[in-house]
């Protein structure tokens, strides 16, 4: 039997992570980890009711400002936050400004909810994460502290072997693919204490040859053009992806599940 089917809504915090790109559907709307669990809930509990208040590129002095007092607000069963990993990729980062402004996320939405969902974030294996890898771990010891005084439940991403995986990443080497959106609703699920769906979304996929020189530079080149380049444009001049875009599901309404 699922043990807590009786959670009737969920509201979702953060940045792209949880805006759900880079699960593309269809319609070139982005589906997600997040929608994925909402369907699962909603298939349980008739008159579910999700919302989704993330947007791509928040800073967590944003998601603070803009996020955690509409999500308080609302009053749900549970709450998902995750933020300050893209403060952890800015070249200048004050990680005592991070921690600090996570801490107060946390206070703002553990009182207003019946349970907080922190998560360690999954790290792409490469370069990229080798650099940036110390303040990933600090921003990560401290979700393990507040979790523990305010009673929140923490989902290891970052400690899943199969979430490390290049080829479980879009071409971006930033967002999950679709299988890792899937991957991380599932830890999600089987944290919240729900019967496991794949008891095995934390083993490494099978082993592969791994690509030729030609085809790891004309992949290289492809990253740099189409999303490196552009992502360095938008920190010299200040700007971010999600300027001016809406949250995903501002608003706690029932839920059917996302598009396929």
């Amino acid at each position: 039997m699922q043990t807590n089917a009786t959670y009737t809504s969920l509201v979702a915090v953060g940045d792209s992570f949880t805006e759900g790109m880079s699960d593309l559907l269809p319609d070139g709307s982005y589906r997600g980890w997040a929608d994925l669990l909402a369907a699962r809930m909603a298939a349980l509990t008739p008159g579910f009711r999700y919302a989704n208040l993330a947007v791509r590129g928040k800073l967590i002095q944003q998601i603070v400002d803009e996020q955690v007092p509409l999500a308080a607000a609302m009053k749900p069963d549970v709450i998902t936050l995750v933020g300050g990993l893209n403060d952890t990729l800015r070249p200048k980062c004050d990680m005592g400004r991070v921690r600090g402004l996570l801490e107060e996320a946390v206070e703002g939405l553990a009182p207003s909810c019946k349970q907080l969902v922190l998560m360690r974030s999954p790290g792409r294996n490469g370069p990229v994460l080798e650099r940036f890898r110390p303040r990933m771990e600090e921003l990560f010891v401290c979700v393990d502290d507040l979790a523990a005084r305010h009673g929140a439940l923490v989902v290891d991403l970052y400690g899943a072997p199969s979430l490390a995986d290049p080829r479980i990443w879009d071409v971006d080497r930033l967002h999950l693919s679709s299988e890792g959106h899937r991957r991380v609703a599932e830890a999600v699920w089987q944290t919240l204490g729900y019967d496991p769906e794949d008891a095995d979304w934390h083993t490494p996929m099978p082993a592969a040859p791994p690509p030729g020189w030609v085809a790891r530079r004309t992949a290289d080149a492809r990253f740099a053009r189409q999303h490196l380049l552009p992502w360095i444009g938008r920190r010299l001049t200040g700007r971010s992806s999600g300027d001016g875009l809406p949250a995903k599901r501002p608003d706690l309404l029932p839920y059917d599940g996302p598009v396929e």
